[in-house]
Parts: structure tokens; C-alpha cells; sequence
């Protein structure tokens, strides 16, 4: 997955938002002010954070190599994936998760918002 594929998947959810709190290197990418996903997209390599139920966190990171504890995150909840190590249907699960933990954790009335079109 490319970058701009990268980029292009994680602004395909639901209210979906593209920040740069942290410079213009660093691509944080949020709903509804939460954010599930954070990437320097010019990076080599190219990785991505996202959030994981901690026991698939620790399992994924067991299984792939290219999966490893959140780089300055809460490494219980996050995980560094290297793109290039996982197939992208994979990656894409991947961030699907991240975004549903996120959305999992909103309040009632916001999560039944991102429902309605």
C-alpha cells in the first residue's frame, strides 16, 4: 500500500479527518476528534500507528514482524505496523480495526451520529 493509498483508505470512513497537530510530516488521522490512525507518510519505511485490542496486539506482534509496540504510544492499546511487511488486505483490516475501537469508545449520541448519512 502506498502512501497515498494509505491516506486515501483511512479518509473513506465516516467523518473521517486528516490533522497535522504534530508538523506537516505527520499525518494524524481522526474521527469525530479521536484519532485511530498516525503516519509520517513520507517515511521510509513506511509505518503507521494504530490502535489494537491489547491481546490481538500482542498477538499480532508474535506473528509479523513487521508489527511492534506503538512508537511513543500507550503500547498496550498501539502498534507500529511497517507497510511494506503486511499484505494490504491485511493492512486494511487492520485500520478498520483502529477505527472501530475508536468509534467503539465515542459517546452514545456521537456514535449514533456517524450512523445516519
Amino acid at each position: 500500500m502506498t502512501p497515498e493509498e494509505l491516506r486515501a483508505f483511512c479518509l473513506e470512513f465516516n467523518a473521517s479527518t486528516e490533522e497535522f497537530p504534530f508538523g506537516p510530516e505527520a499525518s494524524v488521522f481522526k474521527v469525530l476528534g479521536k484519532m485511530f490512525a498516525l503516519s509520517a507518510l513520507d517515511a521510509r519505511p513506511h509505518t503507521v500507528n494504530l490502535k489494537c485490542d491489547p491481546d490481538d496486539a500482542v498477538r499480532l506482534r508474535a506473528e509479523h514482524s513487521a508489527v511492534a509496540p506503538g512508537w511513543h504510544m500507550n503500547k498496550r492499546h498501539w502498534n507500529t505496523v511497517t507497510v511494506s511487511g503486511l499484505p494490504a488486505p491485511m493492512l486494511r483490516e487492520l485500520i478498520e480495526d483502529s477505527y472501530d475501537l475508536v468509534v467503539a469508545g465515542l459517546p452514545k449520541a456521537q456514535r449514533l451520529r456517524l450512523d445516519r448519512p
